[in-house]
């Protein structure tokens, strides 16, 4: 498999640590509100990625954190009148809520920052040991001048890093670019004991020391969004390799930003939208399937006309599937025919286009459109009539299934049952077919339709779907 690391800005083979293993870190939520849009797609994304792994028999070692503390929880808890700590759990749970809707897999751990001020403050005091960090009235400050490689990841020379940087008025950091690894206590603001006084860590360090609590001093890869890459990823990096020693990790991966309707998602625009939000309007299948339809390391616009199109694409699909459970149920069990082998091999075919394009730089978009590829080959291909073994017909259905798994998306089953009413009716119309009473049958087509059931005659019998 080929991977595209920010660190080096080329593919690179991917050769994991350990044979066999991948030990993945990706940065996770600040729990202050329900995720937006624009959080998500890393989540869908790397999800994703995890699962593609798992289904090329690797064991995966995946964490994604949760920050339970910082500025912004801060002041939402103060607003609302409640703790930092409930309104992180309150949120926690919303989260699980949007992510499991979404076909999101639960992370290995979820660790928290809150939970691992322990190990926070054992990497502080490694980098204050080392000389690569200094305490200034209880705060402390990595120096980011003390590791000579600091911009490495996002390609910016140090000069170029001062130059863009805020210099705060009667900032107690000896430059600039310094960052805070502890910050000391302020009032009305939860706080912990440490050897450099009361006060909560910053928000590079809590990754830092996650990694190593959770996956150790070197990972396989780390990931998120690409406004993650400077400063957040940056410091880690300086954090980790001043700490340990060693490099932090192997490959970086970054998906692209989110524009709604061609414009950058701004509170002020009044185009911020939650995933919550959004949920009202669209399935949450659709919502992954568009996150996945680009290349994750593109730039996707986000529009309701774009989301109209994914909608409709999800549904083709689903149509296919409902109709290749039809044929299961009502086809032949026998030897293939010379184009039905033909047409089964062609399946083999697509499975390793969708293999090529995921190996390649986790290309989804391609992997996607073979999908839609064995479903253009089902609908022209497989009938009632003549191809229609069941045991082509069955492998056609799985490898839908198959490959819509790994992607997450195309997985939900369809109700099998009715209810005694639409299933008394439907024997009724049946009668009313053979006895040539067209006038009866199309009153109970209409009186079905009306009750959200669509009928489809077939040499094979009546077919029947839900349309909501």
């Amino acid at each position: 498999m080929k991977i595209y690391n920010t660190m080096t800005r080329r593919k690179e083979e991917f050769v994991p640590i350990v044979p066999g293993e991948v030990k993945m870190y990706s940065c996770g939520p600040t729990v202050y509100d329900f995720f937006h849009i624009g959080n998500a797609r890393p989540f869908i994304v790397f999800d994703c990625l995890r699962r593609y792994f798992e289904y090329s028999g690797y064991i995966v070692k995946f964490v994604q954190n949760f920050t339970d503390v910082d500025d912004k929880m801060i002041n939402r808890a103060n607003k609302e009148g409640i703790t930092v700590s409930e309104l992180g759990e309150k949120f926690i749970a919303e989260y699980f809520k949007d992510a499991q809707a979404l076909g999101i897999k639960k992370a290995t751990v979820h660790p928290k920052a809150t939970e691992n001020i322990d190990a926070i403050i054992d990497i502080i005091k490694k980098l204050i040991d080392k000389g690569y960090a200094y305490v200034v009235n209880g705060n402390v400050y990595f120096s980011t001048k003390k590791f000579k490689e600091y911009g490495k990841l996002s390609g910016q020379p140090m000069d170029e890093l001062e130059a863009g940087a805020r210099i705060d008025v009667n900032d107690e950091k000896h430059d600039a670019m310094d960052f805070a690894l502890w910050k000391s206590r302020k009032p009305e603001e939860p706080f912990w004991e440490s050897p450099w006084g009361e006060g909560r860590p910053g928000w590079h360090i809590e990754c830092s020391a996650m990694v190593n609590k959770y996956l150790g001093e070197t990972i396989d890869i780390h990931s998120g969004g690409q406004d993650l890459v400077f400063p957040h990823h940056e410091n880690e990096i300086a954090q980790s390799e001043c700490a340990n020693g060693k490099p932090f990790a192997h490959y970086w991966m970054h998906n692209g930003y989110i524009n709604i309707d061609n414009k950058k998602m701004s509170k002020s625009l009044g185009n911020f939208f939650t995933v919550r939000d959004i949920s009202q309007k669209y399935d949450y299948e659709v919502i992954r399937y568009f996150m996945l339809s680009a290349h994750y390391r593109n730039p996707i616009n986000f529009s309701d006309a774009l989301m109209e199109q994914a909608k409709s694409a999800v549904a083709r699909v689903y149509t296919c599937i409902d109709n290749l459970e039809f044929l299961m149920d009502n086809s032949e069990d026998r030897a293939l025919g010379h184009d039905e082998e033909a047409y089964s091999l062609k399946l083999d075919e697509l499975k390793q286009k969708f293999i090529d394009a995921m190996e390649d730089d986790f290309n989804t978009a391609d992997a996607i459109s073979v999908i839609f590829d064995i479903t253009y080959a089902a609908n022209t291909t497989l009938s009632t009539e003549k191809m229609n073994a069941r045991s082509v017909v069955k492998k056609t259905l799985e490898l839908i299934r198959e490959l819509g798994n790994v992607l997450g998306i195309f997985t939900r089953e369809k109700e099998k049952n009715i209810d005694s009413e639409v299933e008394e009716l439907i024997a009724k119309r049946e009668e009313a077919r053979k006895a040539k009473d067209f006038k009866t049958a199309d009153e109970i087509r209409d009186r079905l339709k009306a009750m959200n059931i669509e009928l489809k005659d077939t040499p094979m019998g009546v077919k029947w779907t839900k349309t909501e």
